[in-house]
């Protein structure tokens, strides 16, 4: 429940995104980092990577079009309080690789905008899980928001919907691999992330779309070379995860070389019809920004150079 407290309090104290005054220190080397030079040469030069995809969506029986936008970051995070480490003090902290996803489409006549963040510490030694993820979902009917909190080996969970079976729920699951998770582990090194049969979380958003109960589920999972068409990059490999209870596959493709950059993914399952729909992520621009110093009327004319 002490997760709940600081939700709370973080509810009642936003404040600016400009948090990036100082600048983060580069962890000691990590084996699982692909190479950790040019990993920290990257990650740590003060900037963020902006990534922004063209979107169909599949929701209800049709494709819907939107955008969506993938950021990444680097950041010292306090591994108690699970927030951001803004005053460097002596609690516990730790760097970690966030991600920020934004959905944006339209079902008909009103929209939904949905969005994750994550938050998977570079040291994977010391921590091998996520430590968060936090979800908010808005369309016309109403809000839901849903995070997750490492506490030991388990995830305490907190929901809240519009929803009267899902709303205003705190329980813990058994810690396993998140699907949130797989951009930034790919990031890392995608040779760390497993294949073969597995259990692994549903994404908060599939979870929340869909009205299932969140918790493990076996999965099918496989890499492999990506041999179709439809997403540029150098070497496109294929992460490939299936969910067999939902017959939901999930294919996110990556260029083979650092700084393995997310080109799309795709995301197929039955709609409300019985027939299989594929949700379409694909990359339409890539730019590293200290976005939260972009902030002034006249830097709104960065928004069409990243095709916003």
């Amino acid at each position: 429940m002490k997760h709940f407290l600081y939700l709370i309090i973080s509810l009642l104290t936003l404040s600016s995104c400009d948090y990036q005054k100082k600048m983060e220190k580069p962890p000691a080397v990590y084996v699982n980092l692909a190479d950790d030079n040019q990993w920290k040469k990257l990650w740590y030069d003060g900037k963020a990577e902006i990534n922004v995809y063209e979107t169909d969506q599949a929701r209800y029986s049709d494709i819907h079009p939107g955008t969506t936008v993938l950021i990444f970051v680097t950041e010292d995070f306090l591994t108690e309080k699970q927030v951001k480490n803004e005053t460097h003090s002596g609690d516990a902290s730790t760097s970690v690789l966030k991600t920020n996803l934004i959905r944006k489409f339209n079902t008909g006549i009103y929209d939904y905008s949905i969005m994750t963040s994550t938050f998977t510490p570079v040291d994977h030694e010391q921590y091998p899980n996520t430590l968060k993820v936090s979800l908010s979902s808005q369309d016309w009917c109403g809000q839901s928001f849903m995070q997750l909190n490492l506490e030991n080996d388990e995830y305490q969970v907190s929901q809240y919907s519009y929803f009267e079976e899902e709303g205003d729920r705190q329980y813990n699951i058994e810690a396993s691999l998140s699907e949130d998770e797989l951009f930034n582990q790919i990031r890392f090194n995608p040779e760390i992330l497993p294949t073969g049969n597995k259990k692994m979380l549903p994404s908060l958003a599939f979870s929340r779309l869909k009205h299932i109960e969140f918790k493990p589920y076996p999965v099918e999972i496989s890499r492999a070379k990506y041999t179709e068409t439809g997403f540029e990059g150098d070497q496109p490999q294929n992460y490939k995860v299936y969910f067999p209870d939902f017959d939901r596959t999930i294919e996110i493709i990556y260029e083979a070389d650092f700084p393995f950059d997310i080109l799309g993914w795709k995301d197929t399952y039955p709609v409300l019809s019985g027939k299989k729909l594929t949700s379409t992520f694909k990359r339409i621009s890539s730019e590293r920004v200290a976005y939260w110093s972009k902030h002034d009327a006249s830097d709104s004319e960065l928004r069409n150079k990243i095709g916003l």
